[in-house]
């Protein structure tokens, strides 16, 4: 098996995670949860996202969180966007580096941001540029890039024809996003090899959700086609409002636990991040989905029944 010695996670929890939860954290626990995974040692942090309020109340208060978010060197804090407005806001409250997000497939980028993809293709550039004249990171994600709740499989010429608008655009860093959980680990495997082959100079992420228990199987997958970059929420929350039968991200406690077992590294302390995953099951009021919630780690050893000896 080819894996690599180190991978980097990006906790989506903030954003993703929250963003289709009936219960609406305030903004100190909100700040609380960035502080713990942060603390935890995770560098890349997706902190909420830019979009319509109405749409999507649970991340009207992004600009007041990241605001009081004690930043910690060496940390990256990013942000969605779907539009110039988002982009907007994102310049207004300093955040330094946002993802855009187009949908692979039509129907989809419909619904999700009310606007088809041939019409983002034509503002994209202009984003792009009004970015770098402020200074701001520009990265791209390729949603319902391995299947589509509406339109079923997406060619890979779909995908090849978002990313090579977001190169054209000067963008150099994409996410690969399962939106709805359909990928499979062969499909992710040809398809990351064929982008990594295509376009050598970008740095490529993947965002996997757990919808049909293959998450993990897609993130070695992922590996072994040489992606080392991969998003993940906080005890396996997520879904997307609009894409019916979305649920969680994989959860970053089940990424760093199998990682830890591999002798991949993260450079994240696992107890802390599981510590966190508690107080977030806490806050929502739910049962998270997370594995290594439930079963504990496998080094933790249980002590046996004295009635029952095996």
């Amino acid at each position: 098996m080819k894996i690599p010695q180190k991978i980097s996670v990006c906790e989506v929890g903030p954003r993703d995670g929250l963003q289709n939860e009936k219960t609406l954290l305030d903004v100190d626990k909100k700040v609380k949860f960035i502080d713990n995974i942060q603390n935890a040692g995770i560098k890349i942090i997706e902190v909420g996202s830019f979009v319509n309020p109405k749409a999507v109340p649970q991340m009207a208060d992004t600009e007041e969180v990241f605001s009081k978010t004690k930043k910690m060197d060496g940390v990256e804090y990013r942000a969605l966007v779907l539009n110039a407005r988002g982009l907007d806001r994102a310049l207004q409250c300093g955040i330094k580096k946002v993802k855009f997000t187009l949908s692979a497939s039509r129907s989809h980028q419909i619904e999700n941001a009310n606007h088809a993809v041939e019409d983002i293709f034509k503002k994209l550039s202009e984003l792009s540029d009004i970015a770098s004249q402020n200074h701001v990171v520009l990265s791209g994600a390729v949603s319902t890039a391995f299947g589509c709740p509406f339109e079923g499989v997406v060619s890979l010429e779909k995908i090849l024809s978002v990313v090579e608008r977001f190169v054209e655009a000067g963008i150099t860093e994409i996410s690969l996003s399962d939106t709805t959980g359909m990928a499979n680990p062969r499909q992710v495997h040809r398809t990351c090899l064929e982008m990594r082959e295509r376009f050598p100079s970008v740095l490529w992420s993947l965002h996997f959700h757990n919808t049909r228990g293959m998450g993990l199987a897609n993130v070695l997958a992922g590996m072994e086609a040489g992606v080392t970059r991969f998003d993940a929420s906080l005890g396996g929350l997520g879904g997307c409002p609009f894409a019916p039968g979305a649920t969680g991200n994989i959860a970053t406690e089940d990424l760093l636990h199998m990682c830890e077992e591999m002798g991949i590294e993260t450079g994240v302390d696992l107890d802390r991040v599981i510590a966190a995953a508690r107080s977030l099951g806490d806050w929502v009021g739910h049962e998270l989905p997370g594995a290594v919630l439930k079963a504990g780690k496998t080094g933790d050893l249980h002590r046996r029944c004295a009635k029952n000896p095996r």
